[in-house]
């Protein structure tokens, strides 16, 4: 059996504040096999991505203390500083959280997607790095990948620029992808063809992925183990569907509890919308007759 591309052992991340010094991260442990997804989920200030920026090593070293042992591809990132600077964007990747704050508004596209291919690989000439950026977004479909390259980030819709991001991670070629809340800031259908996105790129390459979010479906939908966090700590951890299917923590029962109920589809409103559209201008005469025009009164 292959050895984990992530093993985390009691990961501790201490914050030093104006107020004090803050344990945002409280002796985490898990692992990310090859090939697999596992996901951290919790509230808006669990410690989900403070957990993943301290893998990473990208929190600012004299405010966060971290202390525990995170092995990456056998590399301890926790004591070993240098270490992960090595394998950033080579051994693992980022898909950062906001597509339309991550790239640099000043350059274009291409010249930030070379950038990011010669660091993978630096016997690349500028062109052949071009020509591999070009293949990138056509696997990440993006239509017209030419122009594309030529364009600024604010000359792309939120959908595109985080397909680039994914490009550039996937530029890496690397053994980890962590993506943090990678569908955040899209609207419903967007989000959609980006799982599909990032599913259709790790059964193609095989991948790990290490995912953040907080939402139950995509959780779900992504992952084959979730922990669930709650400030700091992990209060439980099972396969997804586990999980989602015999919750054993009050804190993840409460998560899933939070999901909407789209109710039942045999509601007379849905089967005859136009007698709901009606009823809502009937109540709007009664209420608000100003607002309806005299020919129709």
């Amino acid at each position: 059996m292959s050895s984990p591309v992530l093993e985390v052992v009691d990961l501790q991340v201490e914050l030093v504040t104006p107020a004090g010094v803050v344990r945002a991260v409280d002796g985490v442990s898990f692992t990310v096999g090859r090939g697999e997804t596992v996901t951290l989920i919790g509230e808006s200030g669990s410690g989900k991505s403070t957990t993943a920026m301290a893998l990473l090593r990208l929190l600012p070293d004299d405010l966060a203390v971290i202390s525990g042992h995170a092995l990456l591809n056998g590399v301890d990132v926790v004591s070993d500083r240098r270490g992960v600077n090595r394998l950033r964007g080579r051994t693992v990747a980022l898909i950062p959280q906001d597509p339309m704050t991550a790239l640099n508004p000043i350059r274009t596209i291409g010249r930030q997607m070379v950038e990011a291919i010669r660091i993978r690989r630096p016997e690349l000439s500028r062109a052949d790095a071009a020509r591999r950026a070009v293949s990138l977004l056509e696997q990440v479909h993006i239509l017209d990948p030419e122009r594309r390259l030529r364009a600024y980030p604010h000359e792309l819709s939120g959908g595109m620029l985080q397909r680039v991001l994914i490009a550039m991670a996937i530029s890496a070629e690397a053994e980890l992808l962590v993506a943090d809340e990678p569908t955040s800031a899209l609207d419903v259908t967007v989000q959609a063809g980006i799982l599909d996105l990032l599913l259709e790129l790790q059964e193609t390459t095989g991948v790990a992925m290490m995912l953040i979010t907080h939402d139950l479906g995509v959780a779900r939908l992504m992952s084959d183990r979730i922990h669930v966090m709650r400030a700091g700590r992990f209060v439980e951890s099972a396969d997804a569907e586990e999980l989602v299917q015999h919750p054993q923590d009050p804190y993840t029962q409460q998560l899933l509890a939070a999901v909407p109920d789209l109710g039942q589809w045999d509601d007379p409103a849905l089967a005859h919308p136009e007698l709901a559209a009606a009823a809502a201008a009937a109540a709007l005469a009664a209420t608000h007759p100003e607002l309806i025009p005299e020919a129709s009164r």
